[in-house]
């Protein structure tokens, strides 16, 4: 039997302190109020006096109400029932669909043990080439998406969530508008993709404690359908509310700050949960893509900077489009090789193309002379901006290598790409040639 303790001695906000004895951290409590009752997590121990933040928030909590210790941490329902659902940062049912209390995990586990995974291999398809085939996403990546506000990478996460090649999807949403809840709901269902996601949603109006929670509760239901060997894309947004919210608890429970007010550990919490994505040996994977705000598109702020020490890479998200100079996938080499024998050439040759059109647009900004080859690069830069930049392209990797092809060959000679002759000879555009040859 759990102890019950009738006094609280203080209350700061969300946390509470009670003297109690036999506790252990990221235990769960009760509290019990005239409101009804509320759970509570432990979060601080000092000799007896312990520390818990109580989710729902302290609004309606007196000192004398009781507080009952569960003797486990925080857990939540997994079954194959969860798909289709979709639940608040708690794991309460946000959708008025049954509570499910079967099968209970507990969430914030470890993460698995580097030397029992597997090195990527496979390529996660998502119809968007500035992914597939500019910065491929891996199976098992962990990779933010940086971006600002007003930048659509709501939209971009749902088009993701709706087109990419994997089993579950495990949407996380972190401080949510209203509006952006009832967008990825609606996108989705109309979509046809509900069925095979679950969505845990803290939106702006919830409990701020409760975005803590998402990612933890949205990894450790992750690592199981993974076990049963399925292929789990895990979407967050956004990373930086998570953050927030630690900065605010911290706050309240006093803590020395550390950069920007941030608690000290913040490196520390973020790679805890990045690194969940993993690789199983016989079994499944967990891939992570999470965005990541950066307050006045500073990369050097320390959500994004602590963030990008522990992906591996990152996409850019800047007026609209995923940009080709700063994003990378650091694992793509292990796929890149594995989809078409011209993918490695044309990502690097177009690339190479659209940064020798930068400085061509930059040369016409400031009134030089242009050349013909800076009139060829400013048609590239403009077909290859609106045929491969632009988001609402959607077609599969196949078909962006042979656009590129094609887009190559509509502004240039094949000698005046930099690519293989031998690569030439096969994927150059049959009736450019013939034009060529005529």
């Amino acid at each position: 039997m759990r102890k019950v303790y009738s006094r609280i001695d203080s209350i700061v906000g969300n946390v509470i302190n009670v003297n109690a004895e036999g506790v252990r951290y990221g235990e769960l409590a009760v509290v019990s109020s005239r409101y009804g009752d509320s759970l509570a997590e432990v979060i601080r121990m000092r000799g007896n006096e312990v520390s818990l933040q109580v989710y729902n928030g302290g609004r309606g909590i007196s000192t004398g109400d009781e507080v009952r210790f569960t003797g486990h941490p925080m857990q939540v329902s997994f079954s194959d029932n969860l798909l289709g659902r979709i639940f608040d940062g708690s794991g309460q049912p946000r959708d008025n669909g049954p509570q499910l209390t079967d099968n209970l995990i507990e969430i914030g586990g470890p993460s698995v043990n580097p030397a029992k995974r597997i090195i990527p291999r496979n390529m996660i398809r998502t119809g968007i080439p500035m992914i597939d085939l500019f910065n491929t996403l891996v199976e098992s990546q962990k990779l933010p998406i940086f971006s600002v506000s007003g930048e659509p990478y709501n939209p971009l996460l749902a088009r993701i969530a709706m087109q990419a090649e994997v089993d579950v999807i495990i949407l996380g949403g972190i401080g949510l508008k209203h509006d952006d809840y009832l967008y990825f709901k609606d996108t989705l269902e109309n979509g046809g993709a509900l069925s095979r996601t679950i969505m845990f949603v803290h939106t702006a109006s919830d409990p701020v404690v409760e975005a803590l929670l998402v990612p933890d509760i949205s990894l450790a239901v992750s690592e199981k359908f993974a076990l049963e060997g399925k292929r789990v894309l895990v979407l967050l947004t956004d990373m930086t509310n998570f953050a927030d919210a630690m900065k605010e608890i911290a706050i309240t429970q006093e803590q020395v700050p550390s950069n920007r007010g941030y608690p000290g550990d913040l490196y520390s919490q973020l790679a805890s949960r990045y690194e969940k994505a993993v690789d199983f040996e016989g079994a499944g994977s967990i891939t992570i893509l999470g965005v990541t705000t950066m307050p006045g598109d500073d990369v050097t702020h320390p959500v994004p900077d602590n963030t990008g020490y522990i992906t591996e890479g990152q996409y850019y998200l800047r007026n609209g489009r995923i940009e080709p100079f700063g994003s990378l996938s650091r694992l793509k080499q292990q796929v890149n090789d594995k989809t078409r024998n011209d993918h490695r050439a044309v990502m690097d040759g177009m690339i190479k193309l659209y940064a020798a059109y930068k400085e061509s647009q930059e040369k016409k900004s400031m009134g030089f002379r242009m050349s013909e080859w800076d009139d060829k690069l400013l048609k590239y830069g403009t077909l290859f901006e609106r045929q491969m930049m632009d988001l609402s392209v959607n077609i599969p990797l196949e078909e962006a290598l042979d656009r590129g092809w094609q887009i190559m060959a509509e502004c240039f000679e094949p000698q005046e790409t930099g690519l293989k002759s031998e690569l030439i000879s096969s994927f150059w555009p049959k009736e450019k040639a013939e034009e060529a040859s005529a």
